[in-house]
């Protein structure tokens, strides 16, 4: 009887753990669609760039939201709110880019490696099943370490180090991709929602990264 007993309770995990991951990934495919849509609509109306301070209150403003509605309906909205504020802030990046002589060109290819990188990513992680917890405490200094350049950039010019920035943000957006997808497989996230929005900024992060690396490395 106790053997049954767990024998139905991994299976009942195991399905919880599936739907998650489903629901995570149909939510993340509709919102870089919407996030892309915002995005068209802030190139076509050739909107000017925020800035970085607006845009990072903005996003964490908007994160903050998200994570203490996550367990109700609310959860969704403000997680639309998030990426269509992010979409919208990406518009005139893309439009000053598009505006170089290559930048068509630039833009596929950051495109283009950032959803290869990401799909191969995530498919290692559910294929392998591996644990991706020993990535934690990676993902916290990166991330104190990361947003310690950003500050410093809006005071000192950083460009001689804009590469090696952007770099390590690609390993970033890289390890949470890894660390978000195994959590939900090992049962570690069992809100879509919260996880969404992990990998939605994983992957913004990494397209723009990659964006600048690739720019920089054709001279642009």
């Amino acid at each position: 009887m106790a053997q049954m007993d767990r024998i139905t309770a991994g299976a009942v995990g195991v399905v919880e753990i599936n739907k998650v991951l489903r629901n995570t990934y149909m939510l993340l495919g509709v919102t870089l669609a919407f996030a892309a849509l915002m995005a068209g609509v802030s190139m076509a109306m050739g909107a000017p760039y925020l800035g970085p301070i607006v845009t990072l209150i903005g996003f964490f403003g908007l994160v903050f939201a998200v994570h203490k509605t996550a367990d109700s309906a609310l959860g969704l909205l403000f997680t639309f709110l998030l990426t269509g504020f992010m979409g919208f802030t990406i518009g005139p990046i893309l439009n000053a880019y598009l505006s170089l002589a290559n930048g068509a060109s630039l833009v596929m290819s950051a495109l283009g490696t950032t959803a290869a990188a990401f799909i191969g990513l995530s498919a290692y992680a559910v294929v392998t099943r591996k644990d991706f917890s020993f990535l934690s405490g990676f993902l916290v200094v990166g991330f104190f370490v990361l947003m310690g350049a950003v500050v410093l950039g809006l005071f000192f010019d950083l460009s001689a180090f804009s590469v090696a920035i952007s770099c390590g943000f690609v390993l970033f957006a890289g390890a949470a991709i890894l660390w978000q997808t195994g959590a939900i497989i090992h049962g570690g996230e069992t809100n879509y929602i919260r996880a969404t929005v992990t990998l939605f900024a994983s992957f913004y992060n990494l397209f723009l990264s990659l964006l600048h690396i690739f720019g920089v490395m054709s001279d642009d």
